[in-house]
C-alpha cells in the first residue's frame, strides 16, 4: 500500500493538471517556506552577533576569571580560558549554518520564480508587463491560464 501523500507530492512538481486552487496553495507554501528560511537566517545572524560581542568582551578579560555559561539549560561556572574556545567554535558553526541557509534561500527563490513563470502567477497590485492595457472584463483576473495571488 502506498504511503499517504506520496502520490500528490509526485504529481505536484510536474505542473500538469493542477487547479487554480492547487497552484495558489503550492505557491503560498513555497513563499511560506522561503519566509521561514529567511526568518531562521535572521535569527542566526542575531545569535552570531551576540557570540561575537561576548567573544570580543572576554578576550579583554583575565583568562583565569570566573564566568558563567548556560549549557543545556543549566548555568555552569567556568573560567574564561575554558569558555572562549567553545564560544569561538559555536560562532564558526553558526556561520556555516548561515551560509547553508543562504544557499537554501537562493534555491527556494529560484524555485519560487520558476513556479511563478510556469503558472503565470501575478501578485495583487503587480502590473502584467505582457498585457499592460487590459481590455475586456477578464483583464484584471489574470487572463486565460493565469493565476492572481494576493
Amino acid at each position: 500500500m502506498a504511503e499517504p501523500g506520496k502520490g500528490r507530492a509526485a504529481a505536484a512538481p510536474a505542473g500538469k493538471g493542477l487547479s487554480a486552487e492547487q497552484v495558489v496553495s503550492r505557491f503560498n507554501r513555497l513563499r511560506q517556506d522561503q519566509r521561514g528560511l529567511a526568518s531562521k537566517a535572521a535569527e542566526l545572524e542575531l545569535e552570531l552577533n551576540e557570540h561575537t560581542l561576548v567573544i570580543e568582551t572576554l578576550r579583554e578579560v583575565d583568562p583565569t576569571r570566573k564566568c558563567f555559561r548556560m549549557v543545556g539549560g543549566v548555568l555552569v561556572e567556568r573560567t574564561v580560558k575554558e569558555v572562549l574556545p567553545a564560544l569561538e567554535s559555536n560562532r564558526e558553526q553558526i556561520s556555516k549554518l548561515i551560509e547553508a541557509l543562504a544557499q537554501q534561500l537562493q534555491a527556494k527563490g529560484r524555485e519560487l520564480s520558476e513556479f511563478r513563470e510556469r503558472h503565470n502567477i501575478r501578485l495583487v497590485g503587480e502590473d502584467d508587463p505582457k498585457s499592460a492595457p487590459r481590455d475586456g472584463p477578464e483583464g484584471g483576473k489574470g487572463g486565460p491560464g493565469g493565476v492572481l495571488v494576493s
